[in-house]
């Protein structure tokens, strides 16, 4: 397909606005969208991320976002949307992928304007590419440099090396001040794993957390009672994870408690230094730029993921949903029980595409990024 045929797509060619933004160009025209994005693989500009997705980067001229994340509400019931058509600029020239429709959509306030820019936008394809026709639009990256797994040998027996090689091996450092938080920071007596741990929170911040979180020092406070010293928290405030506060003989590696709700306190199944561990695994494998997700899976498939990796050797995380790790260089899995009729989730994070590639045909996926 040539430029002037993608075109007609969207309905009269002398009538269709053309806007070119980072590696995208966006056709706006009476009878559809023609959305054009640069063959290739990366994560600050639009491309095909995946078999099922197409990504948008902005900041988009207005006129685009009006028209992916408003028209389409304003149109009335008995109107027909326009559609969106997807296509990937190549050396071959334009590569057709089909329709898609918008799944989720980022804004931002223009500076000095007040007017909120499409600054990131995902389409979902109506029909998947298949592994073929990805490798055409979206060629893969060699690795460079995955995180390796010699932070695994030290969990039995030296947790705190094991923690500190696995932060920093995942998250690249973000500043290089070696000044540890001020005594004034952090309270009296602090257990010595939450003490490291927020030492290494000074240079890799997102290791407190992206989808739960553990508070900053200047966030750590007690419950109601006194009693407990509240130091993490799910990410819409449902449950918490506190330690017994204490300022006489406080324990060395004590119990991690377990709150949801009005419920009775649950301990944690392991310490505190094995929970900091597990606790880095989930939220490592959360916040990865490349995901594999599976919803529903049997036992006999979270066996056929287990061969493939190496399991963590902690006891299971989180006793809302027993959540177990898995790990490879690079990546990190979780499976959780759902519970008894639920079977299991997995859900695998990596620091790069190629290393989820070993686990593409071993289940169905619901989300790929390999």
């Amino acid at each position: 397909m040539d430029e002037e045929q993608a075109y007609t797509l969207c309905g009269d060619t002398a009538a269709t606005e053309s806007f070119t933004f980072g590696s995208a160009t966006v056709g706006i025209g009476d009878a559809g969208t023609l959305i054009i994005v640069a063959a290739g693989d990366a994560l600050d500009r639009s491309c095909v991320w995946n078999a099922d997705e197409v990504r948008l980067l902005g900041p988009a001229p207005t006129p685009v976002g009006q028209r992916l994340l408003e028209e389409p509400w304003e149109r009335g019931a008995g109107e027909a949307q326009l559609p969106v058509h997807l296509a990937v600029r190549n050396s071959e020239g334009l590569v057709y992928l089909g329709t898609g429709s918008v799944t989720q959509a980022g804004t931002v306030v223009r500076p000095g304007s007040g007017v909120h820019v499409l600054s990131d936008c995902s389409l979902r394809l109506h029909s998947p590419l298949s592994r073929l026709d990805l490798a055409r639009v979206r060629p893969d990256l060699p690795p460079s440099g995955l995180p390796t797994l010699e932070w695994l040998r030290h969990v039995d027996g030296q947790r705190a090396s094991a923690l500190e090689q696995f932060v920093t091996g995942w998250y690249p450092a973000e500043s290089e001040t070696d000044e540890p938080p001020s005594n004034s920071e952090l309270p009296r007596d602090l257990p010595d794993g939450l003490r490291e741990f927020y030492r290494l929170a000074q240079h890799r911040p997102r290791c407190l957390g992206v989808q739960n979180r553990l508070f900053p020092p200047s966030k750590l406070h007690t419950d109601a009672t006194g009693e407990m010293l509240v130091f993490g928290e799910e990410n819409q405030g449902g449950f918490f994870w506190s330690l017994l506060w204490t300022l006489d003989n406080p324990e060395t590696d004590p119990t991690v408690w377990f709150s949801e709700d009005d419920q009775p306190a649950i301990a944690e199944r392991e310490p505190l230094s094995g929970f900091l561990i597990q606790f880095s695994l989930f939220e490592a494998s959360m916040g990865a730029d490349y995901v594999a997700l599976s919803l529903r899976l049997t036992a006999e498939q979270v066996d056929r993921l287990a061969e493939a990796l190496l399991l963590v050797p902690l006891r299971p995380f989180w006793p809302a949903a027993p959540t177990r790790f898995y790990v490879a260089p690079g990546l990190v899995l979780h499976v959780t029980d759902e519970g008894i009729g639920n079977g299991f989730s997995a859900w695998a994070g990596a620091t790069h595409r190629s290393a989820l590639a070993p686990l593409a045909n071993l289940v169905e996926w619901d989300r790929f990024d390999g």
